[in-house]
Order: structure tokens, then C-alpha cells, then sequence
């Protein structure tokens, strides 16, 4: 073979391969679907927004190109074209876009999933703006800390500068319970990402902890622990999360994930998208209440706490019509459907029953005797009104703000670590070893002693059966029933 002739062939295979490659790349980054422009395609000008972000921004393209979006056809204008008149409108080669896509946007094509989530406890996240959570971070951390902290899970309040542009300050931000400049609250790629939109990913525990983790609300620590986070890391394989159905014992019998228990199809259960209606407690507030849920006609919703006055469908309430009231026995019944589609009665109602027990034990021997005495000092004046100014309150706040919490959610979830160690533990330890001492310290600061002190453990620690211990010292019979335990493990004479 000549030189010349094999020189050729040569470059004929580079050329084919180079043109092979250009095939490959561009079924990657093709557009979807092959189709009629403008039919198949959604808004016919948004051919030349994917073509501009192919070179610009090819991961951002990539990932629409694989979306459901993608595969639809539906393209960036589609999501991002924005209205005459709207204040984070601005021109971009041509064309009135904004870069913020709002829950209200995506309801043009996602009504039903739009109206669950804006009554719901997500689209409230913003609420914390207003809250001692905020004025701790605001004040004796830093607004700094807040923006980058706090509200990238709850959500900012979404400013518009002059150009119509989200401000640098209130944005990039995809918080639950993102104020936008439209008026809606949320933000769904909180849980489906941009620009993938992934049920899998929003179906992930891994998604959810993102914003519930850590010493307030470790919920993916305590899933983590769990017996249902131990299986699912196991068996993640086996989980079919990118099925449309996504039906808990039908699609998958592996282990649940946080969106299969609040979110997702089960038993006699439908889908929603509103994350809080099958909770019975809340586990948030310094003491815990069970609460009834009311809906309202106008999409929005309440909690009405155990014991308060719930108005009737058709009455009015806040403003609206009431269209339905679930009662927390209500709430309860619709999770442990969910929960029926792979465990017994038996198994879910004596997990009720351990649940119900540490909140209880939580609410009845720590936090109510305690919030009563830190009332009645800031009453007499031992305490300031201002919050976060005396070292009690601080201790207070992570008795309740932090570890009530993590017992109260290892409880709920089956994770036995956060119940007790994290837990309980951590409530008793700090109750006993450090508030108690504060009280007296803060007593005998104004009055010169602590009469005041011993006068509120009196009245709300002693007649509580559980504080006998720290009175009184423990009982011959409860040392001795350790004492038959230990020995009968490690032989006699084990608990000197």
C-alpha cells in the first residue's frame, strides 16, 4: 500500500471517529424531543436559549437535556419567560425573562402538587423570619451567618433590584419557604434540583437532609440510625425511585424514605404534596401539643392545638371558608396506613405507644415544670424580659430548642441513640446539673439567697414522682433492682 493511499485511509478513520464523537456529543446534548418546533417543543424561541447554553453553561444544559422537562420539550422559556409588569422581569437577548421559577410558575403545569404545598408547613418555613430562631441569629450571630445559614433552607425574602435582578444579598436561594416577588411561598427545586427536577432525587432522605439535620432537628441522623435508614442504604438498588406510581409496598418494600411516610402513596393513602398533614404531634415547640389541622377554601391551612376550639367545615376562619378539619387522630390514621403497607397493626400501634411515652415523659417531667419557673422569674423580675440576655435562658433553650428535640424525633423515628443519649439524657443531665443550679444562682443574684429558687422547685419539680430521685436520693429498692440486673449479667458483686 502507497504512503499516500494509507496517509488517506488514516485520515478518513480520524475523520469518522471525530464525526462519531460529534454524534455522541450531540445526542448528549440534543434537544428533546426531535420534533416540530413550537408543537412539539414548547415555545418556539427557546431552540436558541439551549443553543446559547450549550456553549455557556453545558453541565446547566445537560442536566435539562436529561430532565423530564427535557424529554417533554419543555425548554427555558417554557419556566423562565416572565410577564409584562412582573418586578423580576428583565430583557435578556430579546426576550422579558426572570431567573427566579416560583411555585406559582411551575403551577401552570403542576396545579394539584402548587396548591398542596402552599398551605403546607413547607411553604411556611419562611415563618422563622419572625421567630427567636431568627433574632439569635440576626443579633448574636450575624445577618451574614442568617444568609448564608438560616434562610437557605427556610427561605429568604427575595428582593428585586433596579435592573430586575434578584439582589446578591437575597439570592441564589432555594428555600422551602422562599418569599418570591410574585407573592408565592416556596421553592420546588428546595427538593427536585435545578434543572434535573429528579423524583429520585426528591424521593433521596439524602435530599430532605439537607435542611433537617443537625442539634435542632436531626431527623437524617436519627433515619440514619434507624433500622429504615439502616435497610435503605442497603438495598438502595432496590428502591425503583424513579418510578412515576412510587406505591410503598408495590413499587418498592425495601424501606421507607421521609417522602414515603409524609409525601407518598401507601395503603389507602394518595400522594400530596403537603408534607405536615400526617403529623399528630408537633415537635417543635418548647412543649409538644397534638394538633388538628384546618383547611381553608383559599389554599391555606392551621394547626389547632389539642384541647383548642376547632371551627366546623363551613364555618368562617382567618378570613376563609373551612373545607375540611382533620383531627390529629385523623393525621395519625392516614400515617399509619402508610405504615400498613409493611407492618402489622401490632407492630404500629406499639410503636405509637413508645413514641407517645418520651414525649409525654419529655413534656410532663421536664418542660412544662421548667417553662413554668422560667416564667415566673421573668414575672419577679429575676430574668430580663429581653430574651438570650441571662445564661438560664440559654440553658433553656437547648434543653428544649436542641436535645427535647432530638428525643422527641429519635422517638418518632425509631432511632434509639437520639432518644436517650442525645435525648433524654441531655435534657435530664442539663436539667439537674446546670439549670437547676442557674435558678438558685439567679435567685440568690437579686435576693441574696435562694429561698425563691427552692421556693419554685417546690412548687413545680417535687410533686413530680420522676424528680424523687434528686430530693430525696435513690431508693434502696430502685439501686437494688439495678443491682439484681448487673449480677445477673456479670456475677455477683458487679455494681459496687
Amino acid at each position: 500500500m502507497s504512503q499516500a493511499k494509507h496517509s488517506t485511509i488514516s485520515s478518513l478513520i480520524r475523520y469518522l471517529m471525530a464525526f462519531g464523537l460529534m454524534l455522541v456529543m450531540s445526542s448528549v446534548f440534543a434537544a428533546r424531543p426531535a420534533g416540530e418546533i413550537g408543537k412539539d417543543w414548547g415555545d418556539p424561541a427557546g431552540e436558541e436559549c439551549v443553543d446559547c447554553h450549550r456553549t455557556e453553561n453545558p453541565g446547566m444544559t445537560m442536566e435539562w437535556n436529561h430532565s423530564a422537562h427535557g424529554q417533554a420539550g419543555v425548554n427555558c422559556l417554557d419556566c423562565h419567560k416572565a410577564e409584562e409588569g412582573d418586578k423580576d422581569g428583565w430583557m435578556h437577548k430579546k426576550q422579558l425573562i426572570s431567573v427566579i421559577v416560583t411555585p406559582k410558575d411551575c403551577s401552570r403545569c403542576h396545579q394539584t402538587e402548587f396548591e398542596e404545598m402552599d398551605g403546607s408547613h413547607h411553604s411556611k418555613g419562611g415563618q422563622i423570619l419572625a421567630s427567636l430562631d431568627n433574632l439569635l441569629g440576626e443579633v448574636v450571630g450575624g445577618p451574614e451567618a442568617v444568609n448564608a445559614g438560616c434562610k437557605q433552607c427556610h427561605g429568604s425574602v427575595v428582593e428585586i433590584g433596579k435592573d430586575g435582578k434578584p439582589t446578591p444579598g437575597t439570592w441564589p436561594n432555594t428555600g422551602i419557604g422562599r418569599i418570591n416577588p410574585d407573592g408565592s411561598a416556596g421553592s420546588c427545586t428546595a427538593c427536585h434540583g435545578r434543572h434535573r427536577f429528579s423524583k429520585a432525587q426528591a424521593r433521596t432522605p439524602d435530599t430532605c437532609g439537607k435542611c433537617h439535620v443537625g442539634p435542632d432537628h436531626p431527623q437524617i441522623e436519627v433515619y440514619n440510625e434507624s433500622k429504615h435508614g439502616i435497610i435503605y442504604r442497603a438495598k438502595v438498588d432496590e428502591m425503583n425511585l424513579e418510578s412515576d406510581k412510587w406505591v410503598a409496598g408495590v413499587d418498592y418494600s425495601v424501606a421507607p424514605t421521609c417522602a414515603t411516610c409524609h409525601m407518598s402513596r401507601g395503603g389507602d393513602q394518595p400522594k400530596t404534596h403537603n408534607v405536615g398533614e400526617r403529623i399528630s404531634w408537633t415537635l417543635r415547640p418548647p412543649i409538644s401539643q397534638k394538633i388538628n389541622l384546618v383547611k381553608l377554601e383559599n389554599g391555606d391551612e392551621f394547626d389547632v392545638k389539642e384541647g383548642g376550639e376547632i371551627p366546623k367545615v363551613g364555618d368562617e376562619a382567618k378570613g376563609s371558608k373551612v373545607v375540611e378539619v382533620l383531627t390529629w387522630k385523623d393525621r395519625r390514621e392516614k400515617m399509619a396506613e402508610i405504615c400498613s403497607a409493611c407492618h402489622s397493626e401490632g407492630v404500629i400501634d406499639g410503636h405509637y405507644k413508645q413514641f407517645d411515652g418520651v414525649v409525654d415523659l419529655y413534656n410532663e417531667k421536664f418542660a412544662k415544670p421548667i417553662a413554668a419557673v422560667m416564667g415566673e422569674l421573668k414575672k419577679a423580675g429575676y430574668i430580663t424580659p429581653a430574651p438570650f440576655d441571662d445564661k438560664i435562658e440559654w440553658t433553656w433553650w437547648e434543653i428544649w430548642h436542641h436535645e427535647g428535640r432530638r428525643a422527641r424525633h429519635g422517638a418518632s423515628m425509631n432511632g434509639p441513640d437520639y432518644t436517650w443519649w442525645h435525648g433524654i439524657y441531655d435534657v435530664a443531665k442539663h436539667t439537674y446539673m446546670k439549670w437547676i443550679p442557674e435558678l438558685k444562682e439567679a435567685a440568690i443574684k437579686k435576693d441574696g439567697n435562694d429561698k425563691f429558687a427552692q421556693a419554685m422547685l417546690d412548687k413545680y419539680f417535687k410533686p413530680i414522682e420522676g424528680h424523687a430521685w434528686y430530693f430525696e436520693g435513690m431508693s434502696k429498692d430502685q439501686i437494688d433492682k439495678v443491682r439484681k440486673g448487673f449480677e445477673a449479667r456479670y456475677g455477683k458483686g458487679a455494681l459496687k
